[in-house]
């Protein structure tokens, strides 16, 4: 046999040879790669979503540090807290993210550029809530004359009193219910 006619059946019995024993995935192993990358997509999300709600959380204890000192400015100009803007949610002022109401409005623009308001809830009977109330209200001791309540309803990552709430401890009335809840008098 010709060496060009041997060259050309060893190419062809390699071909041939390389062609049976390469194998591709299995529908196993397909299947587990798929289960494994789904774990993990799964463990990314749900750290991806607990770190945003802690994001939330902080936007709201920082807003009502802001609001805290934008009340505490109004009342040292004026002599008193600022009174109930709209009352939308049995009696006390909300700010939620689908409102066109401003939250706590004699705040705007002079105090605060704009009073913030919870950013992921659309409904005005949650986020944060502000009341001012007359002096003696729910028993609480009327020479200390009136008092605001402010605090936030529906935390994400804490269930219950969260930790840095300062409280709020006179009396008993809606602010039991808050998560985060602050007050003060005005005497």
């Amino acid at each position: 046999m010709p060496s060009g006619g041997r060259i050309a059946q060893t190419n062809r019995h390699m071909t041939h040879q390389s062609s049976s024993t390469a194998k591709g995935f299995t529908i196993i192993e397909l299947v587990v790669v798929i289960a494994i990358i789904a774990v993990l997509s799964g463990i990314v999300v749900m750290n991806l979503t607990s770190m945003m709600a802690k994001a939330r959380d902080a936007k709201r204890l920082s807003d009502m540090a802001q609001i805290q000192k934008a009340l505490e400015m109004y009342k040292s100009d004026h002599g008193s807290y600022p009174a109930n803007a709209d009352n939308d949610c049995n009696g006390y002022d909300t700010g939620y993210a689908a409102t066109d109401d401003v939250f706590i409005p004699a705040l705007e623009p002079t105090y605060l550029g704009k009073v913030p308001g919870d950013p992921t809830v659309m409904t005005s009977c949650g986020g944060y809530e502000y009341y001012r109330y007359a002096a003696g209200s729910f028993g609480c001791d009327a020479s200390r004359g009136a008092f605001y309540v402010l605090g936030i309803r529906n935390l994400e990552v804490t269930s219950g009193t969260h930790p840095s709430s300062p409280g709020w401890s006179c009396g008993t009335g809606y602010w039991n219910t808050l998560e985060w809840v602050t007050g003060s008098f005005e005497n």
